[in-house]
């Protein structure tokens, strides 16, 4: 199965970057790059197998809804449609000629892109699993786990004893399922984009941005009065010292989501960048010499992709418990007693 899994990830790739050296007679690695890592208004799988995804635009009031394959002639190359026009990987406003309009105002995207059908697939996928194990548990309370369930079970606990329980203390059952949901998802979503034709979802820094986001508003939400104690009140640090201090604890809490935003953006993006720029070394040195090495060192990053893919899905995780376990942490005050 492991073999079938490797030859048809190589010849799916292989296919995909033939096609792209074979546009204009010259292959581009950075852009093929580029656009395997970015989001994009079509979906392309392997070669001739594309989806085009809906256009949904609000210019000045008024819904305008296409699908994207408008924007392509029958050559593929880009043309402008009904006023708009894909401009560096954005729609704009275009004039009689095909020019962007200096003004763009008024006009807002909420066109269906790669990344958002990714998203799609991966919550039906997750809604679908764990739809399916919530059930059995229902009706099988009292016998052994089986199949997928077996699978999960194991995932789920570890996330409970090891994870919640361990940096969150007694408070940690109103934070399990925020923490299984942002686990299972980066998780699948690492897996998802590792596949011939995935999408680049966890590698985009919105996707990211928002993950770390809610990790930021459920810790400063739960934030007790000792959480803000050592923020505003600064104990043990001298009175003249709290301007200065104040800032920098203030500046500490938006440090740990932008961390957690920039970690996870960069590690599976540039996991992303070293397997294609592997694959490229078979075109750029336009040698089947070459192609043994490459493919070699693409499959064995391939699978410490696998292994990174669980790997940031936990570290997300963990430092997601530890914020939320200081957050609610209660201090026993010690020195009170002396």
């Amino acid at each position: 199965m492991k073999r079938l899994f490797v030859l048809l990830f190589s010849f799916l790739t292989l296919t995909a970057f033939a096609e792209a050296a074979s546009e204009d007679g010259k292959f581009e690695p950075g852009a093929m790059i580029t656009h395997h890592i970015a989001d994009d208004y079509t979906w392309h799988f392997a070669d001739g197998v594309v989806a085009y995804l809906p256009v949904i635009l609000v210019d000045n009031g008024e819904f305008q809804v296409f699908s994207s394959s408008n924007f392509y002639n029958e050559a593929h190359e880009l043309v402008p449609y009904n006023g708009y026009a894909l401009d560096h990987g954005h729609i704009v406003k275009v004039d009689a000629s095909g020019e962007p309009l200096a003004d763009q105002a008024g006009l807002y995207d909420f066109s269906i892109t790669k990344n958002v059908a990714s998203l799609f697939v991966s919550v039906a996928l997750m809604l679908v699993i764990f739809f399916v194990i919530a059930g059995r548990y229902k009706n099988n309370a009292k016998t052994a786990p089986r199949g997928i369930q077996s699978f999960f079970e194991p995932i789920i606990i570890f996330i409970r004893d090891e994870i919640a329980k361990a940096n969150i203390g007694p408070k940690y059952e109103r934070y399990m399922p925020y923490l299984l949901t942002v686990f299972f998802f980066i998780w699948f979503n690492n897996l998802l984009g590792l596949m011939p034709g995935g999408a680049n979802l966890t590698g985009n820094i919105a996707v990211t941005l928002v993950l770390a986001g809610i990790t930021l508003l459920i810790t400063l939400f739960s934030g007790n009065k000792n959480y803000w104690k050592h923020i505003v009140a600064t104990p043990g640090v001298p009175t003249w010292l709290a301007p200065i201090m104040i800032p920098v604890e203030l500046i500490g809490i938006l440090t740990k989501p932008f961390s957690l935003m920039v970690r996870l953006f960069a590690n599976i993006t540039a996991g992303h960048i070293i397997i294609l720029s592997l694959f490229s070394l078979i075109f750029i040195f336009e040698s089947i010499s070459v192609a043994p090495l490459s493919v070699a060192f693409s499959i064995f990053m391939m699978f410490l992709e696998l292994f990174v893919a669980l790997l940031q899905a936990y570290i997300f995780t963990l430092l997601s418990a530890m914020y939320f376990g200081g957050a609610v942490e209660e201090h026993d005050h010690a020195d009170e007693h002396h």
